[in-house]
């Protein structure tokens, strides 16, 4: 079965843009009568015939609509971007199918990327959402600098994980299971001492994923990996 995104969507017959509708007649073949489903990230998944299979504007007709309720938890991964976006749009992707809630691209002293594309990185996700079959599409935010983050209002367990850290409390250990969460991730060069001093008066626990040093986007991975494993 297929399962097609859209931010928003119309009753009971959705019009899919001429993008997903190629993709649709030309590439999956699909026809009139072929069921697939729809979902607008936010929970909601639609089951779906299709009325008028047309490579510039197919119809869903909406038959039965089922609602995923959101995790008791929400999970905030604020990462900084890697120098070879690829390797960020990997964290993306591998996230997504995980299981994350929001993610802010971090400015950090060593970052070696300042800027980032936004509109190329969400395609990444909504991606990742369809082939994971996942209704609920992450948030992601427009870039903040880390000093500015960090004092900003948040309603969870706040952490930091860097490679000082390696001799303190483990991820694991540190993060109770249904628990909101903002973890901070740095960049190749890590955090700077100013940097994880600050975050620690502002009231962030430094957590340590492992003894070996990680890359970046290896951080943001293993971090969604153990609170999904701890949420099971």
């Amino acid at each position: 079965m297929h399962l097609f995104y859209s931010g928003h969507i119309e009753l009971p017959v959705h019009p899919m843009n001429e993008e997903e509708s190629t993709h649709i007649v030309r590439v999956l073949r699909l026809k009139e009568g072929d069921t697939v489903f729809l979902t607008d990230g936010q929970g909601t998944i639609h089951h779906c015939t299709i009325t008028e299979a047309v490579a510039r504007r197919c119809l869903l007709r909406i038959a039965a609509t089922s609602t995923d309720h959101p995790n008791s938890y929400r999970i905030h991964i604020a990462i900084s971007p890697t120098k070879n976006i690829a390797r960020f749009e990997w964290f993306l992707e591998k996230a997504t199918e995980i299981g994350v809630d929001v993610i802010t691209p971090l400015i950090c002293t060593h970052s070696e990327r300042l800027t980032i594309k936004t509109e190329r990185l969400s395609r990444i996700l909504i991606a990742a959402m369809k082939q994971s079959w996942n209704s609920w599409l992450p948030e992601l935010t427009e870039p903040e600098r880390f000093s500015d983050l960090i004092h900003e209002d948040f309603n969870g367990l706040k952490l930091i994980a860097h490679a000082e850290a390696g001799s303190g409390r483990s991820l694991r250990k540190a993060y109770p299971r249904d628990s909101s969460a903002l973890i901070l991730i740095g960049p190749e060069g890590d955090f700077s001492p100013e940097e994880v001093d600050q975050a620690r008066k502002a009231g962030f626990v430094p957590v340590c994923l492992g003894k070996n040093r990680l890359r970046t986007e290896t951080a943001g991975v293993v971090v969604c990996s153990v609170i999904a494993a701890r949420n099971m």
